[in-house]
């Protein structure tokens, strides 16, 4: 039986417009007021709601062991087609509780949250990020970034404050390392972005 997953609503139906999407802005271009926090050496990531595989992908041509977290299983058929030569693993599971990767009892070096988190409700929030921090390796980061702007229809978002979420961040053990706000790439005047880089102890 198919699991349905609250927070991915409006993506499957649109996985193949939306893959072409992702894949035509940089990894660079989302990541570029964060990517001096990227490990510099061949390290574990994990990427949660890795949609098509973008950012896997750019990760793993830098030579790190890439996990690629998609719950919708049409944008991860699709981010499997477009990269089927990348040395991706791709894993069906899903926020808050990621119950799939816990059971896997692996550490991480980063963890990526791209365009995530403000699928969460408040409750979910809470619960998300004490099972994030389960995953990261001593010293490890978490790099996220939340929309601002109106809700696309058929889609269940919320508007997440870059506060909340460090305090989230400091009651599971994670230090603030980067706030920042960024426009959108797409050059959508009514998005903006927060991106914010937590850190284990």
């Amino acid at each position: 039986m198919r699991r349905t997953v609250v927070g991915t609503a409006g993506y499957g139906a649109n996985a193949i417009a939306l893959a072409q999407q992702y894949e035509h802005i940089l990894f660079e271009d989302v990541h570029r007021d964060v990517l001096y926090l990227f490990p510099r050496t061949p390290s574990g990531i994990l990427d949660i709601g890795a949609g098509s595989g973008r950012d896997a992908a750019a990760l793993a041509r830098l030579g790190h062991r890439v996990v690629a977290l998609e719950p919708t299983l049409e944008l991860r058929r699709e981010g499997q087609r477009i990269h089927a030569t990348s040395p991706i693993e791709w894993v069906d599971d899903a926020l808050p509780c990621l119950s799939a990767m816990r059971a896997r009892r692996e550490r991480f070096d980063l963890i990526l949250l791209t365009a995530v988190w403000m699928h969460l409700e408040v409750a979910e929030r809470a619960i998300a990020m004490h099972a994030i921090a389960e995953l990261l390796a001593p010293g490890a980061s978490v790099i996220m970034s939340l929309r601002h702007g109106p809700i696309p229809h058929g889609r269940r978002m919320f508007d997440v404050s870059a506060d909340e979420t460090l305090e989230l961040g400091r009651a599971s053990g994670l230090v603030g390392r980067y706030i920042g706000q960024r426009k959108d790439t797409q050059g959508r005047d009514w998005v903006s972005w927060s991106v914010i880089a937590l850190q284990m102890g």
